[in-house]
């Protein structure tokens, strides 16, 4: 079994395991956190989750509310995770080596994913991860809210490109998970606007605070009554940079008879203090 090494340790994240966990526990008690660490696991039963994937120093407080939602749930088989594809190498694909983060190793789920790639248009790429940050950056959340798990946890990263049928893919991933008769939970990675010349997207220049966060208000809501088709018109309309745009879509295709809530909602520049060039960060969950 291969396994595929950190690449953004030291950037993103610490790099070190004792500075790393130290991290993450600032993150769950950052004002803009949740305010504290999750308390014992529950048997309450989440869906999916949206977490953002920056440097934590800029989103890591706004992940945490994503992951103690899922320190609190029921331990899922497997946490499916769905990624976008910035470096824009290999195709839509799965990843069935082990992921390894200054935490440790993270086991992928071989036999699910091994399915998904018989009977959907997914294939194993590793290309398509080797340099990707989108997926790495959730799994020492994950790795830390597992803790009294660990030996058990599984993933299957996924990344998505528009070189494949959303709609097509959401049925066999249904099939396929029909039969596989386990519990799965989807991590979703997905940034919400970029504003500001940098992302050369500049739809207004005045109140920009205020107009960031109702253009990605605008988005969430349709994500969070399910409604691909309005999500997707809403982002051509606006033409709101949206980075998790394709595996955002996937998910709400995957999901049904579920309901969706904002958990938590800022900018970089709320961080920084420089609306100039400013993402948003968005934390969502679906019980």
């Amino acid at each position: 079994m291969t396994t595929r090494r950190a690449v953004v340790a030291g950037t993103f994240y610490e790099s070190d395991f004792h500075m790393l966990e130290q991290q993450l526990v600032s993150c769950f008690r950052h004002k803009k956190g949740p305010g504290e660490l999750p308390v014992k696991r529950g048997e309450k039963q989440i869906k999916a989750v949206v977490a953002p994937h920056a440097a934590y120093h800029y989103s890591g407080a706004c992940a945490a509310w994503s992951f103690q939602q899922v320190a609190e749930a029921k331990f899922a088989d497997c946490y499916v995770m769905l990624g976008p594809n910035h470096s824009g190498m290999g195709k839509s694909g799965i990843s069935l080596s082990n992921w390894e983060t200054p935490l440790g190793v993270v086991r992928v789920d071989k036999e699910l994913g091994g399915e998904l790639a018989k009977k959907s248009e997914l294939v194993v790429d590793e290309s398509a991860h080797s340099r990707e940050h989108s997926l790495e950056v959730q799994l020492p959340f994950l790795q830390f809210v597992s803790k009294d798990r660990l030996k058990d946890l599984k993933v299957l990263p996924i990344s998505i490109k528009d070189d494949i049928n959303l709609h097509r893919l959401a049925l066999d991933i249904k099939d396929v998970l029909v039969d596989y008769d386990k519990r799965v939970v989807f991590i979703v990675s997905s940034d919400f606007t970029h504003y500001g010349a940098t992302y050369g997207y500049l739809p207004f220049s005045s109140d920009i605070p205020q107009r960031l966060y109702d253009l990605d208000m605008g988005a969430i809501k349709h994500l969070l009554k399910l409604d691909a088709m309005r999500f997707m018109d809403y982002v051509n309309e606006t033409g709101a940079t949206i980075c998790g745009v394709l595996p955002l879509i996937l998910l709400v295709k995957l999901l049904s008879k579920t309901e969706g809530k904002l958990l938590q909602y800022y900018t970089s520049a709320d961080i920084m203090g420089d609306f100039r060039n400013a993402v948003g960060y968005a934390s969502l969950v679906f019980d």
